[in-house]
């Protein structure tokens, strides 16, 4: 099966990262569907990197469940799927400015919206498509996580992350994600589904107030690679451009 008869599903991907990511599968000749909450929004990205719209909230069970079946309808089968979605909770800010993430001080429902997306919602969308990615000689699932979900980094009083606020909805929350990537991976290794997380790197989105010094495209590389992974690749891995990242 040749790269341009692949049918990938991107989702939140009408801006940033995912939007990075949709555009390099298409231009690698895969059917692209760029999911996106609000209907024009998804279409108008869809128009610039050469795909098809689809609407897709994540945290909407009966949405998702419509959206699978319209991948259904008209491609017949999925052979990627990345789940990119994901809100931080504090909204469009540098994440050295987040105090609404600080352990004791955190507001509960900011946690449970942010976990809904980036948890909740991977295990509903990846659900709700898996049989269609089981029809694919090659499925591959790719998890949008981030290096703050590795407690071995987070947790180095001399590393990156000392000086950064404590987070107790958006770090957890990836950190829930990589554990479901591997939970997923180990159920579906012996149907041939790869499944890994990946860590984009610090990449220059609305997400953090384009604090980030990576490009779009540099971010999304990556990503990408993890979803045209060929037969021998690994699965329930946490990569990013560099290699492994610790758990």
């Amino acid at each position: 099966m040749g790269e341009q008869q692949k049918v990938a599903l991107v989702t939140g991907a009408n801006k940033g990262i995912g939007r990075g990511v949709a555009e390099q599968l298409a231009a690698l000749g895969m059917t692209v569907l760029v999911g996106g909450r609000d209907p024009r929004r998804a279409e108008e990205a869809a128009a610039a990197v050469g795909g098809h719209a689809i609407t897709l909230d994540v945290t909407d069970a009966a949405g998702v469940r419509r959206a699978a079946r319209q991948i259904e309808d008209r491609f017949g089968r999925l052979d990627v799927l990345v789940n990119n979605a994901g809100i931080t909770g504090s909204g469009q800010v540098d994440p050295a400015d987040a105090r609404d993430q600080i352990p004791s001080t955190v507001d509960l429902d900011m946690v449970r919206a942010v976990f809904e997306t980036n948890v909740f919602g991977v295990i509903a969308v990846t659900n709700a498509v898996l049989p269609l990615l089981r029809r694919s000689p090659a499925p591959r699932i790719v998890n949008v996580s981030s290096h703050a979900a590795s407690l071995t980094l987070t947790s180095d009083p001399d590393g990156p992350f000392a000086a950064l606020l404590p987070s107790a909805a958006y770090s957890p929350s990836k950190t829930a994600l990589c554990a479901l990537t591997v939970q997923y991976a180990n159920e579906l290794r012996k149907d041939g589904v790869l499944v890994n997380a990946v860590a984009p790197g610090f990449v220059d989105t609305d997400s953090n107030n384009h604090t980030g010094f990576l490009t779009v495209a540099q971010g999304a590389a990556v990503v990408v690679r993890l979803a045209t992974l060929g037969p021998d690749g690994p699965t329930a891995g946490f990569f990013a451009e560099d290699g492994p990242v610790p758990w």
